[in-house]
């Protein structure tokens, strides 16, 4: 297209519609679906698809007869179904016997277990005392003590005595009787103190 220069802008043919020309505000373009994959859009991950298999072909050595056989309803899986039944036979013989009636026992012995009767004692003989059974009486035993401390269930506190009164330094000590310094050694200096020098002529 040949025409005027317009500044530095030079028309030129368009390369299709502009959406200016269309009345709808609707896409311009057509942005493919992400069902199925045909036509999937590729910006898209697929999502795994998977297909229904044909049933196989017979196979003329595997053929089986199928269900075309009779199964009688009261067979199952457990075994035969066999629904309860009278069985009508013939009375069985009995051999007469002659067995005691009610009036040959006695139950008066029974009703002390039958009623309620106040408790019984009786009056029973004395048994021989024998020397093997003899038990020691109360005075054998030696029981601890269940007084004072330590006993055989109590603890005992620190006990404290009193003591007499110590005659060192007292008043009442007779100091006569005492030795006086004049009793003791002297002792020498260089014992406890240090040694002075000496000079020997």
């Amino acid at each position: 297209m040949d025409g005027p220069w317009v500044g530095t802008w030079r028309p030129h043919p368009r390369r299709g519609p502009i959406l200016a020309e269309f009345s709808t505000p609707g896409p311009k373009y057509w942005i493919p679906g992400t069902t199925g994959h045909v036509s999937h859009d590729p910006t898209r991950e697929k999502a795994p698809a998977y297909t229904l298999r044909g049933a196989k072909g017979l196979v003329a050595e595997n053929c089986s007869p199928g269900p075309r056989y009779f199964i009688h309803p009261s067979i199952t899986k457990i075994g035969k179904y066999v629904p309860p039944a009278a069985l009508v036979t013939g009375r069985p013989k009995t051999k007469s016997e002659v067995t005691p009636g009610p009036s040959d026992y006695s139950t008066e012995s029974a009703n002390k277990h039958v009623y309620s009767n106040a408790p019984l004692q009786t009056m029973g003989i004395r048994h021989k005392i024998i020397d093997a059974l003899q038990t020691p009486g109360p005075g054998t035993y030696t029981l601890p003590r269940l007084l004072g401390p330590n006993t055989v269930y109590t603890h005992a506190n620190p006990c404290y005595s009193m003591r007499f009164k110590s005659m060192y330094n007292s008043c009442f000590q007779d100091l006569a009787k005492t030795p006086g310094p004049a009793a003791f050694a002297k002792v020498e200096l260089d014992v406890y103190k240090k040694r002075a020098p000496k000079y020997t002529m």
